[in-house]
């Protein structure tokens, strides 16, 4: 091979690797710049999610929105926000406060017990009874519960003091009632389950439309606000002419028939 025929062979040698450098180089870069836009898009996907999960946070719940709700009362209520409900015949002089959470196990034990009792007086005109509902436990547990019951009570007194009442013997029943630690009646479906349990309630479209939509949540709220308002530091509390009612120990509510009606009847007397 002539000198010139090796040199000009280099020199085009040399122009290939250049181009093909040139081409490297190219390649790289694209590739480089692939990467920085994934990890830009990544870290945008991700501040995107940690965005999206912070708004979620600070959505408010939805019982704090309930509070800023419209009001809607039961029907066979009255009183600020009808909150005061009171059932019995007009003609009865005294009245028999109430204090109930509905997740409450000492409540549960005490309608098991004495709640006849209570329904027979009611009936025989002895004495009136107000209800007042709590919902101290879910504070203290987190949870929905109380609230979401006392609401759907509030839908079974709007069809008659008569389902409120028989609905809220079944939901302190041994059957329906779960354990305090148990949050069940966060749930619609098993209220309504309960419910359905209850001639009146059985399968009361209305009933079940104003548990599922919450119509009675704000109202729920305000029976909850007159509780804790009440000075009143647990459940259950009886009290008659503003003066608690309690059983043998002198400290806590009367948890038998026996002490039920010998508190009862010191109560009317005074």
């Amino acid at each position: 091979m002539s000198k010139r025929n090796s040199q000009a062979a280099k020199t085009a040698a040399r122009e290939r690797l250049r181009v093909e450098r040139e081409r490297q180089a190219k390649r790289d870069k694209v590739k480089r710049q692939l990467i920085v836009a994934g990890s830009v898009v990544a870290v945008l996907a991700v501040a995107g999610g940690v965005g999206y999960a912070v708004v979620q946070n600070n959505k408010p719940s939805h019982w704090e929105a309930a509070k800023s709700e419209k009001l809607v009362a039961p029907a066979n209520t009255s009183g600020t926000n009808g909150t005061t409900v009171v059932i019995g015949k007009s003609s009865a002089k005294k009245t028999l406060v109430m204090y109930e959470d509905p997740r409450c196990p000492i409540c549960a034990q005490f309608e098991q017990t004495v709640g006849s009792t209570v329904k027979q007086d009611v009936d025989a005109g002895k004495f009136k009874i107000q209800y007042v509902g709590a919902s101290f436990i879910d504070t203290n547990t987190q949870g929905e519960g109380s609230k979401n019951a006392l609401s759907a009570m509030g839908a079974a007194l709007n069809v008659g003091p008569e389902a409120f009442l028989e609905y809220k013997t079944a939901l302190y029943s041994a059957k329906w009632h779960p354990e305090e630690t148990e949050d069940k009646f966060k749930d619609d479906s098993y209220l309504i389950k309960v419910a359905n349990t209850v001639p009146a309630l059985k399968d009361n479209a209305a009933f079940q439309k104003a548990v599922k939509d919450g119509t009675y949540d704000k109202w729920a709220l305000d029976m909850s606000d007159v509780f804790n308002k009440s000075g009143v530091q647990g459940t259950p509390t009886l009290k008659m002419d503003g003066k608690t009612l309690t059983g043998s120990d002198g400290k806590n509510a009367p948890m038998t028939v026996a002490e039920f009606n010998a508190a009862i009847d010191n109560a009317l007397k005074s």
